[in-house]
């Protein structure tokens, strides 16, 4: 496994160098503060890469507690501080990654319930979050949790949230469009999931190194293969993020080695470690990265942000069938649009 505090180190020995001076980089006191003097100051380091087109990931996983929600305020934030615009989408009724991202999800609160179930436009339901001008959220309070009873008998309810979604980037001029829109799924594979993979463009899993995060996981595959085949053509599996890594343990090796094995480049190799910083934060309404920056967790979820960023640049053009005005919504302002990047 790759040190998560490697870069850092190559990159601050290199600067330390050029001033004439070095530093020791091995107290772990010293390189705590290092990574947090990077984190706090993103902005003013080289931004990641814009993609060659709006990326919409859902990140799901029908298995509790193996990071999830986590993955997505803690990767948005990340790509947030490092200069892309992005947007999550709270899609789980039990709303923590609003609560993780500073949004108020009190019953009444303009929310996602209101854009699937309503008639509000996301526009009416997107909040501001404290992390970053960069980062808006759309939270989900306790109503969405009827939302799947309530849609059973709507037309085309497997696509109320693609709508929406495709509406929101449509009605805004292009310099003011997400890079990224960020889906976080509950932990099923109900209505509100089907929702998720019908409106994203890709699939991120999050799995935990221990053998239990593997059970159930040909299940989601099969159900991301029959949306694929009657519903979203154009989804994929682009992405798997290894979460609560023990290196202490034979057995997170094990899983490790078996999720690359099987599933090869599609893994990240950023790997998320256990670290209580990343449980703590939500506690106080915030990511890890806002919350401890200088540690561990922060440090490895910035890598994976910063990875999922570089393999965006030259995005294959999505295999879908959309409509003249979906086509144009889905164009970003910073790269080409859909079809005409570079080897597409």
């Amino acid at each position: 496994m790759t040190d998560p505090g490697e870069r850092l180190r190559s990159s601050l020995a290199a600067d330390q160098s050029s001033s004439g001076g070095m530093a020791d980089f091995d107290s772990p006191i010293a390189m705590e503060a290092l990574r947090a003097t990077r984190v706090l100051h993103a902005a003013d380091q080289d931004p990641f890469p814009p993609p060659a087109r709006i990326r919409i990931i859902t990140i799901a996983n029908q298995k509790g507690g193996v990071g999830k929600t986590t993955s997505t305020v803690n990767l948005g934030v990340a790509l947030a501080l490092y200069g892309l615009r992005t947007l999550v989408i709270d899609l789980d009724p039990q709303g923590n990654a609003s609560t993780a991202l500073g949004v108020d999800h009190t019953v009444g609160t303009p929310s996602i319930y209101d854009a699937l179930v309503g008639d509000s436009t996301l526009t009416e339901v997107v909040h501001a979050t404290t992390a970053s001008p960069h980062l808006l959220c759309v939270p989900a309070t306790i109503d969405l949790a009827g939302a799947e009873i309530e849609l059973v008998s709507v037309v085309a309810r497997e696509h109320r949230l693609r709508r929406a979604i495709e509406g929101y980037i449509a009605a805004l001029p292009p310099e003011k469009r997400p890079h990224y829109v960020l889906i976080d799924c509950p932990p099923s594979l109900g209505l509100l999931t089907l929702n998720a993979l019908v409106a994203g463009d890709e699939v991120l899993i999050p799995i935990q190194c221990e053998y239990y995060a593997l059970e159930g996981l040909g299940q989601l595959l099969n159900n991301i293969d029959l949306v694929r085949q009657h519903l979203n053509p154009g989804i994929a599996v682009r992405t798997i993020l290894l979460t609560m890594y023990d290196g202490r343990t034979k057995l997170a090796d094990q899983v490790a080695d078996e999720v690359r094995n099987h599933f090869g480049d599609v893994v990240l190799n950023a790997v998320i470690p256990r670290n209580v910083r990343v449980s703590e934060a939500p506690g106080y309404g915030q990511s890890v990265l806002t919350y401890d920056p200088g540690s561990r967790g922060s440090t490895s979820y910035v890598e994976a942000a910063r990875e999922l960023a570089h393999r965006g640049v030259d995005l294959p053009p999505i295999d879908r069938t959309s409509t003249p005005a979906a086509a144009t919504a889905f164009a970003v302002a910073d790269g080409p649009p859909p079809g005409t990047q570079d080897g597409s």
